[in-house]
């Protein structure tokens, strides 16, 4: 080979390559939370499965991306493995897309798509039609990296070394196998191996039957990534790459002793050998997909064996739903986001609702689990914010911002809630169980009712946010000024039994006062979460 041959094939590659990252982007972003809202509406129907996993793969363009993201869905519980099962096998049938407008011979156009796409993200304001710009210039370079690396093996037509080297690949079907498989792994993408193979045919160097294994093999290197995602994930996430490994390598391993019959039957579907390719690789993901989605279920404890439980170790409390993977697409990301703010929301709920008791009887231990309480509360609260502002430093709508802003927000707000019930009514209630004091009847019913009233308006804030319900956070506005009148009340009340010489209320003055202070402290943090509900739209 020449050194311009050389360059050519390199750059080639990697405009391929660039160009399919591009289709994939553009498209995702073009489609928006679609993704998660197709995957979010998935029941046990294999077929619902099927399809979702063949569009979003489609969408993507890999199915190692598609095989990654439910990695991390499986992970944070959002997915069961039965689900997963099916969406994993459309996507296998989904990956094809690429190879087959790959085999499409419109190189002659590439050059126009390029243009086009370019046109489309430069001249166009509204954003969705710039991704599906940046999808069509993808194409472009796709379909121009083809023409550039065939006219770079043009030479090569001739060369008897060469061709006889890749003939022999026939003969060879193993060796052929395990070089497409590292290959695929390497550039983490079955595609661009397939790809390589149909350029290589264009020039009469490849026979359908060197090809055979090539496919084989790509679709086993395409594994790798979705792999290595699961690292140091939870056991349902390892369960998830593992069934997309164990469909892959047991598909090949039925249909690789069969490698000339399965030729002659893609043969049959075109006499045009890249247009036979791609059939060839459409047949493999069809077929086994055909085999084993009837039998989801079974295979779904076949992989919890092969995986069995592994109980997490205890001691070390983290955040469950943010998953890093899912940073490339920001609607899910968001989503997943969410989800942990609610979790957190749960904490600090738990934590106002027990409070009361620690003011009611002497438990120390109590306390102390309300202040590991806000220990969590801060460890989420950093994990979020941590989480959001990688999520920032990608391209996201203004929508998603907005979205992202109001989960800042709530966050926010959760961890000042968390901070003054551990920090001062925690405070409070060891000084009061230390002096051995003791609300009188009336003034811990007022306190008793306050902390109602506020518990009940927090419940109705992350309700609020839960479901961008602007309407319920309308109605945690207008509690604010019932919740101030209560709290002016009763501390009215409390001045009135001092005056008035009770005993309990002198030795709790100072205690008493606080905790209504702090109790209307936190409702002003409960109020502030409605806000960015409200400016939502």
């Amino acid at each position: 080979m020449t050194n311009a041959m050389l360059i050519a094939l390199f750059g080639g590659m990697a405009l391929l390559l660039y160009g399919m990252q591009l289709v994939g982007e553009g498209l995702q972003q073009a489609a928006g939370g679609r993704m998660r809202h197709i995957l979010s509406n998935i029941t046990n129907s294999r077929l619902k499965g099927m399809l979702a996993g063949a569009f979003i793969t489609a969408v993507m363009q890999s199915s190692s991306a598609a095989t990654v993201m439910l990695v991390g869905f499986a992970g944070s519980g959002l997915m069961n493995l039965v689900q997963c099962v099916s969406v994993i096998l459309g996507a296998d049938i989904g990956t094809t897309f690429t190879v087959q407008l790959i085999a499409f011979k419109i190189f002659d156009y590439a050059l126009l798509l390029v243009g086009t796409g370019f046109l489309l993200i430069f001249a166009c304001r509204r954003k969705v039609l710039k991704f599906v710009g940046q999808a069509i210039l993808g194409f472009g370079f796709i379909f121009f990296a083809i023409k550039l690396m065939s006219d770079a093996m043009a030479p090569l037509h001739d060369s008897e070394i060469v061709r006889m080297l890749l003939v022999s690949l026939a003969d060879q079907p193993f060796l052929g196998l395990i070089i497409a498989a590292t290959f695929s792994a390497l550039v983490h993408s079955s595609a661009a191996t397939i790809g390589l193979a149909i350029t290589l045919s264009l020039q009469d160097l490849m026979p359908l039957t060197a090809a055979v294994p090539v496919i084989f093999g790509a679709n086993i290197g395409t594994c790798v990534t979705a792999l290595a995602s699961s690292f140091g994930s939870h056991t349902e996430a390892k369960r998830v790459a593992m069934a997309h490994v164990f469909f892959k390598v047991v598909g090949v391993a039925l249909f690789f002793p069969f490698i000339a019959p399965f030729a002659r039957l893609a043969e049959m579907t075109s006499a045009d050998v890249p247009r036979q390719i791609a059939n060839a690789h459409t047949l493999f993901n069809v077929g086994i997909t055909v085999l084993f989605l009837p039998f989801a279920s079974t295979l779904a404890k076949v992989i919890c064996a092969l995986v069995p439980e592994r109980k997490e170790g205890e001691g070390l409390f983290r955040s469950k739903y943010l998953e890093e993977r899912m940073l490339d697409t920001p609607a899910l990301a968001l989503g997943q986001a969410h989800r942990e703010a609610l979790r957190m929301a749960d904490i600090v709920s738990d934590m106002l609702a027990k409070t009361i008791d620690t003011f009611t009887r002497d438990d120390q231990e109590l306390i102390d689990h309300i202040e590991e309480q806000d220990n969590q509360v801060d460890t989420l609260d950093r994990e979020i914010k941590h989480y959001l502002t990688k999520l920032a430093q990608q391209s996201l709508t203004a929508e998603q911002s907005k979205r992202e802003i109001g989960i800042l927000s709530f966050v926010n707000n959760l961890e000042n809630i968390g901070d003054i019930v551990d920090k001062n009514l925690m405070e409070l209630a060891k000084k009061k169980a230390s002096k051995g004091a003791r609300f009188s009847d009336a003034g811990a019913q007022e306190i008793l009712l306050l902390h109602k009233k506020v518990a009940q308006n927090l419940e109705l804030a992350i309700s609020a946010f839960a479901a961008n319900d602007q309407a319920l956070a309308q109605q945690v506005l207008e509690r604010k000024l019932e919740l101030s009148q209560t709290e002016r009340r009763f501390r009215q009340a409390h001045i009135e039994r001092l005056h008035a010489g009770y005993r309990e209320s002198i030795d709790t003055s100072e205690i008493h006062l606080d905790v209504l202070t702090n109790l209307k402290r936190i409702n002003s943090h409960v109020t502030a979460v409605a806000y960015p509900i409200l400016e939502s739209t």
